[in-house]
């Protein structure tokens, strides 16, 4: 039996412009539990859900009245494989179906004509986007200022455009999920997934996601902190002015500068109590404040690659040569190169 990646599929799919890993219900329930009160009288578009199979439409439907909904609006793109013909644009107000198999003119695609007319009319979106188009779909949301909440890979939060509105408190993460595997049940007819549960096949990608600009419970609790500064524990990057901590629960309670967090830091990240300066991943998140001259990136197997790329990231200098992969240049030790820090400051003891 072949076994590759789900995440292979799942950008298989989303570069086909098709997304068919179908969000489970209970997971759908779980974040959306946190919200109900900010959908009262409101318009709700699912413009990347077949109505046929969509558990967002599923939850929406069922839960019309108990949220006062004005309107449900659900377009998808392409065919439905349950249907098997054109997607109709389905329209609910009062549990009443008013469009419920009116064809599409267009493709479905969400940047369509068609559909963009639907989004304006809408209040709020909701949904589970092709991830390949995510900085597209996102654009669009905040370019048409709806509220949103959607689902997404977390390697997103690194984006430029997604970190923008991340650092300027435009979005934000949802409640429930925390980058932590969660299934997706899938079509029959691919051929990798991670496992069959009751004859279904679901696969299990990792990283996702809620991103939001509702109002979110978590964000407003102070991440507690208690372990103490101390300079051997925490070692400052060789090329910009803060130092790297490898767990947000490292974090150190009494350092007043600039720290290096994982993006998973925006799990726990309260905006009163931290402020974002960066993102150590490019140079349109942050200026280094050291270049590096005649840079070489050394694999696994000893060999050497073109090493430029260490001039726009955040890099440890290592006395010792490192067990992975690093780099060297001309005017440096060994560097080491960690994955997208947040560059944040704590408000609190500033």
């Amino acid at each position: 039996m072949k076994r590759k990646s789900s995440n292979e599929d799942l950008h298989k799919a989303n570069v086909a412009k098709k997304d068919e890993f179908y969000t489970q219900l209970v997971d759908i329930e779980k974040e959306l539990k946190y919200y109900k009160k900010q959908f009262y009288g409101k318009v709700v578009y699912c413009n990347c859900d077949d109505p046929f199979e969509s558990n967002f439409f599923k939850y929406f439907a069922a839960n019309f009245n108990s949220l006062g909904l004005k309107k449900l609006i659900t377009t998808s793109y392409n065919k439905s494989p349950i249907a098997g013909r054109q997607l109709p644009l389905f329209e609910m107000e009062g549990l009443k179906p008013i469009k419920p198999s009116a064809p599409l003119k267009d493709n479905g695609d969400f940047r369509s004509e068609e559909c963009i007319k639907l989004l304006k009319e809408a209040d709020i979106v909701v949904t589970n986007p092709p991830f390949s188009l995510f900085r597209e779909y996102v654009t669009q949301l905040v370019e048409h200022k709806k509220k949103f909440l959607i689902m997404g890979n977390q390697n997103a939060i690194t984006y430029k455009e997604i970190f923008k509105l991340i650092k300027e408190n435009k979005m934000w993460l949802g409640q429930s999920l925390n980058g932590k595997n969660i299934l997706f049940q899938i079509p029959d007819y691919y051929e990798s997934y991670y496992k069959i549960i009751d004859g279904k096949k679901y696969a299990f990608p990792k990283g996702v996601v809620w991103f939001t600009n509702f109002d979110v419970p978590k964000r407003s609790e102070e991440l507690v902190l208690y372990k103490k500064y101390d300079k051997k524990e925490y070692p400052k990057f060789d090329n910009y002015d803060a130092i790297n901590i490898d767990r947000t629960e490292q974090i150190p309670m009494d350092y007043t500068g600039v720290m290096g967090v994982p993006i998973t830091f925006l799990h726990k990240y309260n905006p009163d109590q931290f402020e974002i300066v960066g993102l150590g991943n490019s140079r349109d998140n942050f200026t280094p404040n050291k270049n590096y001259q005649n840079p070489y990136k050394i694999l696994r197997d000893g060999t050497k690659q073109n090493g430029n790329a260490i001039n726009c990231v955040l890099a440890i200098e290592s006395k010792i040569k490192p067990d992975g992969i690093y780099y060297i240049s001309d005017n440096s030790k060994y560097l080491i190169a960690p994955y997208a820090r947040i560059l944040i400051r704590n408000k609190k003891i500033i």
